[in-house]
């Protein structure tokens, strides 16, 4: 009797341990398959605008991917960018303008026209509503369309220079480049020095030549004294401004990504968001702000 008695306890215990065992295994699961599902692009733009609300000094890193929207092309997509096309090297580098200013010309006047003739879009207004709206202090861009001071940005970095004047590399005049670049894509006259007829090169930094120092000096204290670091639209391949993140990031500041493609910081990054960012930034404008 009492043999049959503990035989039937300890089967009983047994029987409870089993299922105390596989109600737990199923919480378990249940919550690691809670914790581990992709959260939703509201979800994301939720925890991006935490962080910018929460920080006292935001910087923004751009590049090419911002433009696109405006019809300017990027330079790495597989098959849309500029250099699946075309060797920078040979058609962008200062080696080639010095040789053969007329081919670089020849290979700048169709991106000229785009960049020229582009508005700015709505990533680039949404900057410029965070930007007065105070939850960004200062943009740094790799890109030389000028398109974030038309959309009213106040605080740009361009790394990279611009085309708004251009240069003699022979006896270091400067001008206004606007009437020369009229003249260049309507009547194909190739912008001359007035002061030594040679040709002169856009401010825009080619390969070979080094960027300003001030302006990459500037663009590295801003990186290194922010709380929020935010890489729009750039594939973080380019130095010395790819480096500026990961400089953000080892002085403690967080890191935002919001690019179409996978970027070198993003295991580094508290808040990654893989979308067109002419959507997905002025989504994230108007939870900060309202609706523009």
């Amino acid at each position: 009797m009492y043999s049959a008695w503990t035989r039937t306890r300890s089967a009983l215990i047994q029987l409870a341990t089993r299922r105390l065992t596989l109600w737990y295994s199923l919480r378990y699961q249940r919550s690691h398959a809670a914790e581990s599902k992709e959260p939703t692009m509201n979800e994301l733009l939720q925890r991006a605008a935490a962080l910018l609300r929460n920080s006292s000094r935001t910087i923004v890193l751009t590049g090419a991917g911002i433009s696109t929207s405006s019809g300017i092309p990027d330079f790495r997509s597989p098959t849309s960018g500029l250099w699946a096309t075309f060797d920078p090297l040979e058609v962008a580098s200062v080696w080639n303008f010095h040789a053969a200013p007329e081919r670089f010309y020849a290979w700048m006047r169709p991106l000229a026209r785009q960049i020229l003739e582009a508005r700015p879009n709505q990533a680039h207004m949404a900057l410029a509503r965070l930007e007065a709206g105070h939850l960004i202090h200062g943009i740094i861009t790799q890109n030389i369309d000028g398109l974030h001071q038309r959309a009213g940005s106040q605080n740009v970095l361009e790394v990279h220079g611009h085309l708004r004047t251009a240069s003699c590399l022979d006896c270091h005049f400067q001008c206004i480049a606007h009437d020369l670049w009229d003249a260049f894509l309507t009547r194909g006259e190739l912008p001359r020095c007035s002061n030594c007829g040679a040709v002169l090169k856009p401010d825009a930094v080619l390969f070979g030549e080094p960027l300003s120092y001030n302006t990459l000096r500037q663009s590295q204290e801003d990186a290194l004294h922010c709380d929020v670091f935010v890489v729009i639209g750039s594939s973080l391949e380019v130095e010395p401004a790819a480096d500026l993140p990961f400089l953000a990031q080892r002085r403690g500041a967080q890191i935002l990504v919001l690019n179409y493609q996978p970027t070198p910081i993003d295991p580094r990054a508290a808040v990654v968001i893989h979308s067109d960012v002419a959507l997905t930034l002025p989504r994230l404008a108007d939870m900060l702000l309202g609706p523009a």
